[in-house]
């Protein structure tokens, strides 16, 4: 499973994984030791604006970006925690892009899936079209993502958890 939380969640999913890799997603300058003491194995952090295309005065996603994440979601050593601010975009663009990453053809499952789990996600539009160009998945991403459409209004998500390996029974 790879488990996704918002910032203000992760000590609670956190504690209750106990040993696990942490992918960490957060805007330039926000102070991300929220993760120290918590049982990260591995944790990689990585830093940009939550935004769907390049806007100046901001740092928007790119390719290395979104290779370092599926780079991390390759190797885990323990259980997937991702999360970024609110457990909305970021943290379930990456989550969805890992797990088409090892699911190659289940992105329009995966992505259903998503939704079922999570009805406010709403995962971060540029970075699944970066995941999708990286894959070779030919927009597959990406019209999965929209199929799905805009998750619920939230000011945060309730944390969930997406399966890594498809099918799922």
């Amino acid at each position: 499973m790879i488990y996704v939380s918002s910032l203000s969640g992760l000590a609670s999913v956190a504690g209750a994984l106990g040993r696990f890799d942490l992918l960490t997603l957060l805007s330039p300058g926000h102070a991300g030791d929220g993760h120290r003491g918590l049982g990260a194995g591995r944790h990689l952090q990585l830093d940009f604006h939550d935004i769907n295309e390049p806007t100046p005065g901001l740092l928007a996603p790119d390719a290395g970006t979104v290779r370092a994440i599926l780079d991390f979601g390759r190797a885990p050593k323990n259980p997937l925690l991702i999360h970024c601010w609110a457990g909305i975009s970021r943290s379930s663009a990456a989550a969805f892009a890992i797990a088409c990453d090892r699911n190659p053809g289940f992105e329009r499952a995966i992505a259903m899936e998503l939704r079922r789990r999570a009805p406010s996600a709403t995962p971060n539009r540029l970075m699944v079209k970066l995941a999708d160009d990286l894959l070779g998945r030919d927009g597959g991403m990406v019209e999965a993502i929209a199929a799905i459409g805009r998750g619920a209004d939230a000011f945060e998500g309730a944390p969930y958890q997406l399966p890594l390996n498809w099918p799922i029974g």
